[in-house]
């Protein structure tokens, strides 16, 4: 392991960042991209620091509560992320809930914002129709992304090999006949998402429902909207309303967001 400090390629740095934040936070991804826990070892590998640096930000952060430490010398993420993670997930909810309330009214369908978290996706809001049928789509449930029409949204933006560690850490479960089981499969489907600018969850995740999603550009973490319901009504006619509804919702959640920045 290098000694040098400037050299920490596995840790983001930002313009005129704070360089003990940016390490701290790599620490945390590292461990995040761990399925939330990780040994000494693994981090010192992945973040490229020298131990002290590493011992010293890990005792900061388990003082916090952010980290917490494992019977077995492990760390994992700790409790004082809970609420941090709560909150921040009700204020993107509330951003995008007046988009979502818009899409319900013109197409009467529920609509949900979805963002990733580690190697899946979670729904932080969700506006349902007045018709809702019972879907598995509900605030604060974490899902794979292979399968959904938000989860394949994020992927579609990221690159090829963020996809292929998301898709080797969480796996590939397919809850209906109509899943993706493959990467080779996945990645071809985000072409075709890349090239239409839109994604559809096609009974994959459940028979019966189908979903177009989108995401949404220049969030300041990876974050999806969708409009779902039951293939019946959810069809053809029903994607040429949707899709242009739900580009302008993507695109006022985006501005929105970056006023608020």
């Amino acid at each position: 392991m290098t000694t040098n400090d400037s050299a920490t390629p596995a840790i983001r740095q930002t313009k005129g960042g704070v360089q003990s934040v940016e390490r701290a936070f790599g620490l945390l991804e590292c461990i995040a991209n761990s399925q939330g826990s990780a040994t000494l070892s693994h981090i010192a590998a992945d973040v490229n620091l020298p131990l002290p640096t590493i011992h010293r930000l890990l005792g900061t952060l388990l003082g916090l509560g952010i980290v917490r430490q494992l019977p077995g010398r492990g760390y994992a993420l700790g409790p004082g992320l809970v609420r941090l993670g709560n909150l921040a997930g009700a204020q993107l909810g509330a951003i995008a809930r007046p988009y979502l309330r818009t899409l319900v009214e013109e197409l009467g369908e529920s609509a949900n914002v979805a963002t990733l978290d580690g190697d899946m996706v979670v729904y932080v809001d969700q506006v349902a129709s007045e018709r809702q049928m019972r879907m598995f789509t509900e605030v604060g449930r974490r899902t794979h992304m292979h399968d959904t029409g938000v989860g394949k949204a994020i992927l579609a933006e990221l690159d090829p090999e963020q996809v292929r560690h998301i898709v080797s850490t969480a796996g590939m479960p397919t809850p209906t006949e109509h899943s993706i089981a493959t990467i080779e499969d996945l990645e071809a489907e985000l072409d075709r998402i890349r090239e239409r600018g839109y994604s559809i969850d096609e009974q994959e995740q459940e028979l019966g429902v189908r979903c177009f999603a989108m995401s949404v550009p220049d969030a300041p973490s990876p974050l999806a909207i969708s409009v779902s319901g039951p293939i019946s009504r959810v069809d053809e006619d029903f994607a040429q309303r949707a899709i242009p509804l739900l580009r302008s919702a993507a695109e006022q959640i985006s501005a929105d967001m970056r006023r608020g920045a």
